[in-house]
Order: structure tokens, then C-alpha cells, then sequence
């Protein structure tokens, strides 16, 4: 499975709900947003009918995303019946954590490897302010649970936002110290409800960095996670049980070495989180109609690189619609 620039495709994020219990900044509106209806969202039974299509092709590895994965009930479900289909290596999800506590055993004897979580601040009263729900909720307690359940590796995911949450880099930056815990910085992307701002609220990686470096000391390079399908690239604190990355979608973009499609709730197959180009596989599977062809026109149709940078978002009106 190749695009039409020699990129290998191996990985597919697979959205199951536009539904979210938070409602973050950078990810969606507060209110407005009309949910999809039940009958165009694909059924967990056609979300694994399209992977058992696409595992012959060279399919390897899946993450399963949002809105928020674990709303919708029945995953554990969904999990077992991709961990069955031959060739898939690697099942992740991403997830805010909320229900970590709860759930982590279960997905995990499921099937599930791995969990990236979503966390933007360790403090209760900012978390409740960036997600604008107060769902008294500790990220450390919900990483630690996936550690326990055997989800490795955990990797915590933090979108900076300048005026928002940039003091915690280094707290976050911290919590790798004694935990084998891989915290990744995101750089912000100027989306939903802060579509507009142009660039003022982003924090570049080499700040993040440099914030860290002046508590912990200079910085080690490390080779990360064992098993990641994403761009970041690592360093370590020195000594440290677990890494630092840093995702860089605005300051140096990664598209030259993309390995991945994006699957929607309602099945529309994205080739790029911010292009255009999409194939809508719904129909054509609840038809009886083979996908191999429609996927290799998708390959076919995957831009060089998105155009963020130029404020194009690909009609996207929130990122809670793919999961980022």
C-alpha cells in the first residue's frame, strides 16, 4: 500500500463516535455541534468488515479514536473483533483518560496494546477551564491505570497553548522522571474554536524544549517507545524512566514520511487530517461493493503534504469529527 509519493500506508485511525464528554478548546465548540445520527455511523461489525478488506493490502496497525472512543459502548467488543483479523500487529487508542480508571483491564484482556491519553493541565480547576467540563478527573491516576492493566506504552498527550498551560511543561515534563511514561508536546493547530487566531497561541517545540532544559538540565536524545506509529521525535531527561517528545505539525511539518489514513464515524476514508481528498466507503460497503479499488484511488489522491500553514483545514469544523 503506497500513495502516489512512495509512502508505505500501514496504519489507519479508525473514528467510532463524533461524540465527546469534554468539549477542549482547540478540539471543539461548546456548543453547536449537531451528532451525527446513528444510522450513517458505521456499526462496529462494518468497522471490521473494512479492516478485514484492507489487512490483505498491507493494513498493520490501528488506533482507535473519537470524539471520545470510550463513550461509545461496546468497544472492548470492537477491540476483540479487530485483535482476530489476520495481520493487524497493533491496536492503540487514544483517549482523555476519563474512563481509564474503569476501563483498562477490560481493554486491555480485550485485546488493546497501547493508549495515548489526552491531557492538557495536572490541575483540576485548568483541566475543568481547557475542556470546559468539570468531570473530576486526575490524569496521573488514569495514566497509572493503564500502566497497571499492561497498556505499554503510555503516552500522555499535551496540547500547549500560550496563556493557557505553558507553566506546566515542566510538570508534565516531571512525571517522566520515575514513570516510564512518554509525554508528548503537541503544537497547537488553529482549529474550531480557535480557528482565527492565526498563530498567536502557539508554543514552538524548541520553547517546550528549552523550558524543560532549564529545569531538568541538557536534554538526552532517546529512541522513544518501542512501538509508535506517530512523528514525534524524543529526547530524555537525563537518567529519566520515560521520554519526552514533541509533535511539530506547525514548525517542521512531518508529511514526507506520513504512514497513515483516517477512517470517520460515518465512514469516509481521509487521506490527510487536513486535506480535502476523501472516499466515502459507507455506501459502497453496505452495498457489497469491494473497497480494495476505492482505497487504492485514495492512495492514488493523498496530497504531498497538508497546508495548515496557509489556515486550510480541510473543511474540518472541529477535530473531535476525526480524532486528530
Amino acid at each position: 500500500m503506497r500513495d502516489q509519493f512512495g509512502r508505505s500506508i500501514e496504519y489507519l485511525r479508525i473514528s467510532v463516535t463524533d461524540r465527546c464528554n469534554f468539549r477542549c478548546i482547540y478540539c471543539m465548540p461548546e456548543r453547536g455541534i449537531s451528532w451525527l445520527p446513528k444510522p450513517q455511523i458505521l456499526s462496529y461489525e462494518e468497522i471490521v468488515e473494512v479492516v478485514r478488506q484492507l489487512a490483505p493490502l498491507g493494513l498493520r496497525r490501528l488506533r482507535i479514536t473519537g470524539g471520545e472512543p470510550t463513550v461509545r459502548p461496546g468497544l472492548a467488543g470492537l477491540i476483540r473483533q479487530l485483535r482476530a483479523v489476520p495481520a493487524i500487529e497493533d491496536i492503540a487508542l487514544s483517549t482523555n483518560g476519563v474512563k481509564l480508571p474503569q476501563m483498562a483491564e477490560e481493554l486491555r484482556a480485550a485485546g488493546l496494546d497501547r493508549v495515548n491519553m489526552s491531557s492538557d493541565s495536572l490541575r483540576p480547576t485548568r483541566i475543568a477551564e481547557i475542556a470546559r467540563r468539570d468531570l473530576s478527573f486526575d490524569p496521573v491516576v488514569a495514566a497509572t491505570a493503564a500502566t497497571a492493566a499492561g497498556l505499554d506504552p503510555v503516552k500522555i498527550n499535551v496540547v500547549v497553548i500560550r496563556g493557557a498551560n505553558e507553566d506546566e511543561v515542566e510538570d508534565f515534563a516531571a512525571l517522566t522522571v520515575d514513570r516510564p511514561w512518554h509525554v508528548r508536546f503537541i503544537e497547537l493547530m488553529p482549529v474550531g474554536d480557535l480557528a482565527g487566531t492565526e498563530f498567536s497561541r502557539v508554543v514552538p517545540s524548541a520553547e517546550v524544549l528549552a523550558r524543560i532544559a532549564a529545569r531538568f538540565g541538557p536534554l538526552e536524545h532517546a529512541e522513544g517507545p518501542v512501538r509508535g506509529n506517530g512523528p514525534a521525535t524524543y529526547q530524555r531527561i537525563a537518567g529519566a524512566a520515560g521520554s519526552i517528545g514533541v509533535i511539530t505539525p506547525l514548525t517542521h511539518t512531518y508529511c514526507d514520511s506520513c504512514n497513515r489514513v483516517r477512517l470517520t464515524a460515518d465512514g469516509r476514508l481521509r487521506t490527510c487530517l487536513y486535506g480535502d481528498h476523501e472516499v466515502n466507503l459507507r455506501e459502497p460497503l453496505r452495498a457489497g461493493v469491494p473497497l480494495a479499488p476505492l482505497f487504492a484511488e485514495a492512495l492514488a489522491n493523498k496530497p504531498r503534504e497538508h497546508e495548515l500553514l496557509k489556515l486550510r483545514v480541510g473543511g474540518l469544523k472541529a477535530l473531535s469529527e476525526i480524532g486528530g
